[in-house]
């Protein structure tokens, strides 16, 4: 049975991967932190090492004789450009210096990046790896400096980065809040001309990075994974109210009053120990025109292409939600 360790296991696609792993037949482990939930893991054979990427002996213990690390952990959200930095950048290295240390028999170490640290298309001609990664915003840079981490080790350790595009799914909570306001009869659009983006369902996310992960010629690459199709906002506002059943009224918000909104927020975060939902740079993500990326090179070297189209993706997002009772018929 081939060994994994995956960081960042409790969260969003962490967890998708745990799942994905088991079913191949993989013996995992996670590295989590005491007050990390469990709520996606508890039912599974999962191993668990309490601790995070800045405690030394946890991690050496999460590592030790692993023949895969899938890295998903990290910050996307934080009050200070310095918590970025330090959880995406320093917490990356911190994996990889315990890898190239307790991880001999290493197979591979695949980082779960994101287009993000390539920022936006600058044409509607969707990104592609050979362009110079040029984020707008911090997160994104600290991804990119993540990258660049990972590849100081690429001499030394089996490293793969993938870079997912905008990522939906089961146990995401931004996008529960996007269905959750189309239920109520409402569709948010940004600006007055069509944006659009490259969407994948997490489940096709997770496939892709475990078959970077296993192939053999991906060693020392980056690679974008991508849906086939670059989507309209307001194609995908269509399909949700089809799978919905539900009408909605289209409201634009001008991109000026994204600002307005986002430094609002700003102000009043500044009293409270959590960060912004929106912030200034969260929305520069939201106005730009294309957020797209090619998975031509991931389809070439090891056969991937989207599987789940956003017709099914949506419908499985909406009913988890109703399971859980995040939605309400």
């Amino acid at each position: 049975m081939k060994s994994a360790l995956v960081t960042g296991g409790s969260g969003f696609i962490g967890s998708h991967i745990v799942e994905q792993l088991l079913a191949k037949g993989y013996t995992v482990r996670c590295l989590l932190r005491k007050t990390s939930s469990t709520a996606w893991l508890k039912d599974l054979s999962v191993e668990f090492v309490y601790g995070d990427v800045f405690d030394e002996p946890a991690l050496a213990k999460a590592v030790e004789g692993m023949e895969y690390v899938y890295h998903s952990a990290g910050l996307t959200k934080a009050k200070t450009h310095e918590e970025y930095y330090r959880a995406n950048v320093d917490g990356t290295r911190n994996v990889l210096d315990a890898a190239l240390r307790m991880a001999p028999g290493l197979r591979r170490f695949v980082m779960i990046s994101s287009q993000t640290a390539a920022g936006p298309s600058p044409s509607p001609t969707p990104m592609t790896e050979e362009q110079s990664g040029s984020p707008i915003t911090t997160y994104g840079k600290s991804k990119l400096k993540a990258e660049q981490e990972c590849m100081k080790f690429a001499d030394r350790l089996p490293v793969t980065i993938v870079r997912p595009p905008a990522v939906y799914g089961p146990r995401d909570k931004d996008v529960f809040e996007f269905f959750s306001t189309m239920r109520k009869g409402l569709q948010p659009v940004v600006g007055f001309g069509e944006k659009y983006v490259s969407l994948l369902h997490v489940g096709d996310v997770v496939r892709g990075a475990i078959m970077a992960g296993e192939s053999p010629v991906s060693a020392g690459q980056t690679y974008f994974l991508s849906s086939t199709e670059m989507y309209g906002w307001k194609q995908v506002g269509q399909v949700t109210r089809e799978v919905l059943g539900r009408k909605a009224l289209t409201v634009r918000i001008p991109e000026a009053g994204v600002y307005v909104v986002a430094t609002f927020a700003e102000f009043l975060a500044l009293f409270s120990k959590k960060p912004a939902l929106i912030n200034y740079e969260k929305a520069r993500d939201m106005v730009q025109n294309y957020w797209t990326c090619d998975s031509s090179k991931a389809r070439r070297d090891f056969g991937y292409v989207q599987q789940i189209s956003l017709e099914d993706g949506i419908r499985d997002t909406i009913e988890w939600c109703y399971k859980q009772g995040w939605l309400r018929p």
